[in-house]
């Protein structure tokens, strides 16, 4: 099993959400629950290999 970070927030009665390494794929629930389940989905998406130019957050060490 793997976790995964993400940001989500509530807005106008719904709930908002992305992936830490994705930020610019965002997607939407009803509930929190909802959009837990869309961002599992959203991964799945984003990993399968089957979307290209995918862009992802990196980390860079600097001396």
């Amino acid at each position: 099993m793997q976790t995964v970070k993400y940001v989500y927030w509530e807005e106008d009665g719904g709930w908002l959400g992305y992936l830490q390494d994705y930020p610019d794929y965002w997607t939407q629930g009803e509930t929190l629950d909802d959009l837990v389940e869309h961002l599992k989905d959203l991964y799945l998406d984003l990993t399968s290999g089957q979307i290209p130019g995918i862009r992802k957050v990196g980390e860079l060490v600097v001396p």
